[in-house]
């Protein structure tokens, strides 16, 4: 599996191409700011786009999608959507990449319609979870109803799975599932009102443990 990260621009989005080397199969994911830069590299690397994903709704993710079609044919799809195979994109939906397969996974809590994409032993997480911190929410039900997509969802992926996220805001590009749960000050909080509470004082914990 090759994949390529591209940040592209805005609140340093990121951009990714997620291809099966064998049958040069490839899925975009959040072509935003630059879609050009991500078509250049397949057509370069000699990689087919077959489908591509918004990992949610948001105009920083999805303000590519009109370019991104016109140099492909293939429309960026959301959850709730119908992606370019005329599959609709649910949970644990299933779209082929050559000899991959692509599993949608949907994460609600930053919005109603975040999904991580799991390719092979990648996750791709959008603004649901960033390296050592988590996507940003309310402080009622959307931070409840991330929580549970993080603890029953995403956290129960082995901890070998890479994770990709939807910026570069966290202490490093990509990480791991593993790293995350022994190192993420937000995964180690004990349950949900915790968590909560460090959402609510999180420039206050930055200050206080040096974090950027």
């Amino acid at each position: 599996m090759h994949i390529k990260q591209f940040l592209t621009g805005g609140d340093r989005n990121f951009a990714y191409l997620v291809g099966d080397e064998a049958t040069k199969k490839a899925i975009v994911i959040d072509p935003s700011y630059d879609p050009d830069s991500v078509v250049d590299y397949a057509c370069e690397s000699r990689y087919e786009i077959v489908g591509a994903f918004n990992t949610h709704g948001h105009h920083d993710h999805t303000n590519g999608n009109n370019a991104f079609e016109n140099s492909t044919g293939v429309r960026p799809a959301a959850f709730g959507q119908v992606a370019t195979n005329g599959v609709h994109v649910d949970h644990e939906t299933v779209f082929p990449v050559g000899e991959l397969e692509a599993r949608i996974l949907h994460t609600p809590g930053h919005s109603p319609d975040s999904i991580c994409i799991l390719v092979g032993d990648a996750v791709f997480t959008g603004d649901t979870l960033f390296v050592g911190k988590v996507g940003g929410t309310d402080l009622d039900e959307g931070a409840r109803t991330e929580y549970a997509s993080l603890h029953d969802i995403v956290l129960k992926l082995p901890d070998a799975t890479r994770v990709f996220p939807g910026h570069d805001v966290g202490v490093a590009p990509e990480s791991t599932i593993g790293h995350e749960k022994e190192t993420n000050p937000f995964l180690l909080r004990k349950d949900v009102e915790s968590f909560i509470d460090l959402k609510r004082n999180w420039a206050a914990y930055k200050k206080e443990h040096g974090i950027a």
